[in-house]
């Protein structure tokens, strides 16, 4: 809770939050997974951070950090015809009015929620839609990027590392849907779609690192006996 120690009434900010994440946990704790509480709460934490780094509404960010994924599980059980994003502004629209939200926060936490997956259609028109957008891409990409993709490739029994197939020759959720997969398809790309200034140099900075990691892991696999020659 560091992020919200500067506020006017942090107190306060951080009581009404703390309810927000007690209805967030049980959304995502059924979800688990890559997109369990422990993601959601990086979330929360890097937004947090970057909205007091830019001054934005920490009680609006803050929310819509915690509520992002509450339709996650209603997009898995439909494989994919329920967008979440979509599905947590229906359902945030419904349990905030109950946690004393008004109206003006509940559209501007909607708004937040609904646009974080922008693709097309509805952008991130405010500067906590946008700081979210950021956070949650994030948290796709460096590091934590690898370890979650190898913890959904894990999911779906695919192999360790697989370059030699294109992605355009291999699936989404299946035994081919490796991380290295999901980093030629998705995380190469996200530093390219931050739409903040912030958060494009903490993107590069992740960018770099999955490219070195990446090319650490073929060496490995492909090139040991190259090195084992060096070596010996």
């Amino acid at each position: 809770m560091d992020a919200l120690n500067d506020c006017s009434d942090p107190e306060s900010l951080q009581s009404r939050l703390s309810q927000v994440r007690a209805i967030s946990q049980s959304y995502c704790i059924a979800e688990g997974g890559s997109h369990g509480p422990d993601h959601t709460e990086r979330v929360f934490t890097v937004a947090l951070a970057m909205g007091k780094q830019l001054g934005a509404d920490l009680l609006v960010l803050g929310t819509a950090a915690l509520l992002h994924d509450v339709g996650r599980k209603e997009e898995s059980l439909s494989k994919g015809r329920i967008c979440h994003a979509q599905k947590g502004a229906e359902i945030a629209r419904e349990l905030l009015p109950a946690l004393n939200f008004h109206k003006t926060e509940i559209e501007k936490v909607c708004h937040c929620i609904r646009s974080h997956r922008y693709r097309k259609g509805d952008p991130p028109s405010t500067l906590e839609a946008q700081i979210l957008f950021d956070a949650d891409k994030l948290d796709s990409i460096g590091a934590i990027g690898i370890g979650r993709a190898f913890l959904f490739a894990g999911q779906m029994g695919a192999k360790l590392h697989n370059p030699e197939m294109s992605p355009e020759e291999s699936e989404a959720y299946s035994t081919e849907d490796t991380a290295y997969r999901e980093f030629q398809v998705k995380m190469s790309r996200v530093k390219e779609q931050m739409l903040t200034v912030l958060g494009q140099k903490l993107a590069t900075e992740r960018h770099h690192f999955m490219e070195t990691y990446f090319a650490q892991l073929h060496r490995e696999i492909y090139g040991i006996e190259h090195r084992i020659n060096q070596l010996g």
